[in-house]
């Protein structure tokens, strides 16, 4: 699959030189979102280790269905994703300073694509419930709470409560319909 562009700004699949970028912006992306609820727990996290944990996601994935895809503004990364073959959008951070520009819907459009060719029926994404702007985007974009929640521990913060939600992965929009 190539680069899906709209103008200067385009979705690719992520490369070493983008590790270190990428452990900024998640650094950055759960600074702002998640400071209150993950506590001591963030202020242990550094864009440093970040970048190493995505170093491996990047350069030795489990599996060839395990992608990560970054958003470009020109020549600048600014956001990325990560998508496993069994259809989940495990990550979706764009920079805070970069948001509200198209790039996390081009991100989720280019998981999707990427989902589909893979033959998952479903893309679905976990979301904090107290992240409600993120839930809003979720649900901008067409995904919707599928019942399935789940928590985690944090340790020096509350447990972390997530819900899950999903979107069907039709066929390719732009396909013929088959021949009866």
């Amino acid at each position: 699959m190539g680069h899906a562009r709209a103008g200067d700004a385009f979705v690719r699949t992520a490369g070493q030189a983008d590790v270190d970028i990428i452990g900024a912006i998640h650094h950055r992306s759960w600074t702002r979102a998640y400071r209150d609820v993950l506590g001591a727990t963030l202020a242990e996290l550094t864009p440093a280790g970040l970048a190493r944990t995505w170093s491996a996601a990047v350069t030795d994935p489990p599996t060839p269905g395990h992608v990560v895809l970054v958003a470009c503004a020109a020549s600048m990364v600014v956001g990325f994703a990560a998508v496993d073959p069994a259809g989940e959008v495990v990550a979706l951070h764009v920079d805070p300073t970069q948001q509200r520009r198209g790039h996390g819907s081009r991100l989720l459009n280019a998981a999707a694509a990427r989902l589909r060719e893979a033959g998952a029926p479903v893309l679905g994404v976990w979301c904090p419930l107290a992240d409600e702007p993120r839930r809003s985007f979720l649900a901008s974009a067409g995904l919707a709470p599928d019942g399935a929640q789940r928590q985690f521990e944090v340790p020096g913060a509350e447990p972390l409560h997530e819900v899950r939600l999903v979107a069907a992965l039709a066929e390719d929009p732009g396909a013929e319909p088959a021949a009866e």
